[in-house]
């Protein structure tokens, strides 16, 4: 990172750098253009074939060439001029930290100390930028002035920080560097070095004065971005110098929801031990909880749950029980349910209408990612599968999810449920199985209703239809014969007396015929385990 936040040579692009950890959706998680590295533009004098003697002599560092090419015209001046894009021989010098070749030429110009390129590039600030310690040195001393910043708002002190320069920070602020000069967007130097985790300059910029709690134009103190990038040395330095633990950003989010969003334990850990609000949330109205529930924190998920306000969670709308399901955090959300986190909180309407189907159920995520094990966890913590608008089980039978299906039919889904937004009397389940026997033998085997295919209130054929559909795909199953058998006309009184008796059994009571006291060649009469 380092390098690359340096000022490079000429006709060299580069793409933007992120922040460890930084997302895109937000403003303030992008990095703003002045952290991008700074090409130099250096003009084709400078650098192309049309260079002078004199600039080749400082780029070679030959001090005495240059000392004689200075000294054969009679006015030194007239070669200092600047090239098409303001860089002047001064600048080269100090760009290449020739020092011999820097003290001649500010010699012969001394006026020229704080000449600018035309993106306002000081010679110090390209020395700095360097790295070139005694061209820095030797300009301060002579009247450079640490504090002009470039078109892009960088300043000496930026570059020395930039690039973990210890000495220079020291040497600029001894020399009068503002410590809480602004850069674009808003950012201090401090915040620099608090992105580069580097507590030994943190420490000198706060001793000449720096602002421990500056905000950038989003919002972004110094502690915000320790804690977004994970820097636990200089969390800690911060805290201990009086940094603001739940200062929020202009989005709402505060140094813990961006420790708990990034996935940092040990920064998550600091800020709680040092009484960090968990219960703030931001504009979008999610916790902290909610969004190590979405990154699958685990770990961040148990530090959070004693402390977060069951009332905060209820309030936001959002259950994190959503969020873990929704994104198939199956180890988060069974620390959830143990923790007795309502397993039938529903997604308030400006969440639930953010979906086609206006889902408001964690069970609904979980059978909507075919996630077994995660619905298997919901509905044995009791999760009502009959909620939903769309009930679950319709979804799971859409999926020719056969194991869905069942374990929600088992645990009380209703097998008979129809679709809201097209009602009619025949049974969607069957109608979204119907060329998928394996399906349609599970939802009748659990109680769908056969009746119903058969009493169309439009005096359609759809009794007819649905016959010539079963026919035609038990054909293809050679094992199934004789359910196509039982299918064929005339039906024996015995049969017919079955069917009568089950119906009026009714579902749920089906479920224990094996459990009545009754005789074995009944019950398996009744279970069509004996045909005669």
């Amino acid at each position: 990172m380092a390098g690359e936040r340096r000022l490079q040579d000429a006709q060299v692009t580069h793409d933007p750098v992120a922040f460890p950890g930084s997302h895109q959706s937000y403003p303030w998680m992008t990095l703003p253009s002045w952290t991008i590295p700074r090409p130099v533009s250096l003009n084709a004098s400078s650098h192309g074939d049309d260079e002078g003697p004199l600039i080749q002599a400082i780029r070679s560092g030959d001090a005495d060439k240059v000392r004689d090419i200075m000294m054969s015209v009679t006015n030194p001046r007239s070669l200092m001029g600047p090239n098409k894009d303001g860089w002047t021989p001064l600048h080269e010098a100090a760009y290449y930290g020739q020092i011999d070749c820097l003290t001649i030429l500010l010699a012969a110009a001394p006026w020229m100390i704080n000449s600018k390129t035309l993106k306002n590039q000081t010679p110090l600030i390209l020395a700095v930028s360097r790295g070139h310690l005694a061209c820095m040195k030797y300009l301060l001393k002579n009247g450079a002035d640490p504090g002009i910043p470039t078109t892009s708002n960088d300043t000496p002190l930026y570059e020395a920080c930039a690039t973990f320069n210890v000495q220079m920070v020291q040497l600029l602020v001894q020399y009068g560097a503002d410590v809480n000069q602004k850069c674009l967007d808003g950012w201090t130097v401090l915040h620099e070095a608090v992105t580069q985790n580097n507590q030994e300059i943190c420490e000198i910029l706060l001793d000449y004065g720096a602002m421990v709690c500056s905000p950038n134009l989003y919002g972004v103190t110094p502690l915000f971005l320790a804690a977004q990038c994970g820097c636990v040395k200089v969390l800690k330095f911060l805290l201990k110098n009086g940094a603001d633990i739940n200062s929020e950003a202009k989005d709402g989010a505060t140094a813990l929801y961006e420790a708990c969003r990034n996935g940092h334990t040990e920064i998550v850990e600091l800020l709680l031990s040092q009484s960090a609000d968990a219960n703030r949330p931001g504009k979008d109205g999610l916790l902290p909880l909610h969004v190590a529930a979405k990154g699958g924190s685990d770990g961040i998920v148990s530090m959070l749950i004693p402390t977060t306000s069951k009332t905060k969670i209820q309030q936001s709308g959002i259950s994190p029980l959503h969020l873990a399901a929704e994104n198939d955090e199956d180890d988060v959300l069974e620390l959830l349910i143990q923790a007795d986190f309502e397993i039938n909180a529903v997604l308030a309407p400006k969440h639930s209408h953010m979906y086609e189907d206006r889902r408001i159920t964690a069970l609904y995520f979980a059978v909507d990612n075919s996630n077994i094990e995660a619905a298997t966890m919901l509905l044995e913590a009791g999760a009502d599968p009959n909620l939903d608008p769309f009930n679950p089980l319709l979804l799971a039978v859409r999926k020719d999810h056969v194991e869905m299906a069942t374990l929600l039919m088992e645990h009380g889904a209703n097998v008979n449920a129809s679709i809201p937004t097209h009602p009619t009397t025949f049974p969607a389940c069957v109608m979204l199985s119907v060329r998928n026997l394996t399906m349609l033998k599970c939802v009748m085997d659990h109680g769908g209703d056969a009746i119903a295919c058969f009493q169309c209130e439009y005096n359609f054929s759809v009794d007819q239809i649905l016959f010539d559909l079963l026919n035609e795909q038990l054909e293809i199953y050679d094992s199934w014969a004789h359910i196509k058998e039982k299918s064929t006309l005339p039906k024996c009184l015995m049969q017919l007396c079955r069917l009568r008796i089950r119906q009026l059994m009714g579902t749920e009571r089906l479920k224990y015929i094996s459990t009545l006291p009754l005789p074995r060649r009944l019950i398996e009469y009744l279970n069509f385990k004996q045909q005669k």
